[in-house]
């Protein structure tokens, strides 16, 4: 632990050993969490930061993926590359591909999942992958852990239902369709580096007549948060898992999005574009059965 001063400002920067003693620091007052770091210091600027910084980037109990019985765990500071590299069942390929857009790959080796979703932005590429994949979080405190699903913890633009003193500890997600197919597909200006203007991902089980058994489709930068479209994921139950089921999905299945006109797109184009990845989405699903 260590005092510092910038520029008349106070604050400590403390670096627990352990997740007991983060969430312990936590508790006091003004406290703020530093993982990662991708999202921290941008968004300081030019400022100092306001109260003590808690640097959690030691915390090998929150870091990793392990699959348990019933869950894929994958611990809050587990690194977008660690994420690219693990080895995990096939509906995690829209997630692995997803984490192959956060950024570069110096961006990748440091940003940490948690990050992402704690940072709660629109277009955070790691979420609709996660929404698809019907994902809870497992949050920490110095009270307990608790859990919620994904689509409820983020309440909206920037904001989330994680209170001040609580640690995004773990993701979690069920093997329940572990073998299921999934895309990722996202829509930017450029190809490389770029804060996307439309993303999609969808996960579809077939059963053992090749029909659509379950599907979940989720698509991010076109409202203040992430959105799962759940009247098209009850539509497309039972139809031919085969190529053109694209042709099922319909403006109307979209009208939960609320896109914006911003500098990267209006709302119209981001509403035909997503119509356009969705479809693309499903059809990749099918077509790699």
């Amino acid at each position: 632990m260590c005092g510092a001063s910038f520029r008349g400002a106070q604050f400590l920067y403390l670096k627990p050993e352990t997740l007991d003693e983060a969430v312990s620091l936590l508790a006091s007052p003004g406290g703020q969490i530093l993982a990662g770091g991708t999202d921290f210091y941008p968004a300081l600027g030019e400022r100092v930061p306001q109260g003590d910084v808690v640097d959690i980037t030691t915390l090998g109990e929150i870091r990793g993926i392990s699959i348990e019985d019933e869950h894929v765990r994958i611990g809050g500071l587990t690194t977008w590359t660690e994420v690219i590299r693990a080895r995990l069942p096939r509906c995690f390929d829209a997630f692995k591909a997803a984490a192959r857009e956060v950024g570069s790959v110096q961006i990748q080796n440091r940003g940490t999942v948690a990050g992402n979703l704690c940072n709660a932005s629109p277009a955070a590429d790691g979420v609709p992958a996660l929404l698809a994949l019907d994902a809870e979080v497992e949050l920490s405190s110095a009270a307990g852990r608790r859990r919620m699903p994904l689509q409820q913890f983020l309440v909206g633009n920037r904001k989330t239902a994680r209170r001040r003193d609580e640690i995004l500890a773990a993701v979690l997600v069920p093997r329940r369709i572990e073998d299921a197919a999934s895309a990722f597909l996202k829509l930017g200006a450029r190809r490389y580096l770029v804060i996307s203007i439309s993303m999609v991902a969808a996960v579809v089980q077939v059963d053992g007549a090749g029909r659509v058994a379950e599907a979940h489709v989720a698509v991010g930068s076109c409202s203040a948060k992430a959105q799962r479209l759940a009247a098209l994921e009850k539509d497309v139950v039972g139809l031919p898992a085969k190529v053109g089921i694209g042709a099922a999905v319909r403006a109307e299945h979209l009208k939960v999005l609320s896109p914006i006109d911003d500098v990267r797109a209006t709302a119209d184009y981001r509403r035909d574009a997503s119509l356009t990845l969705v479809q693309r989405a499903l059809e990749a699903c099918v077509g790699s059965r």
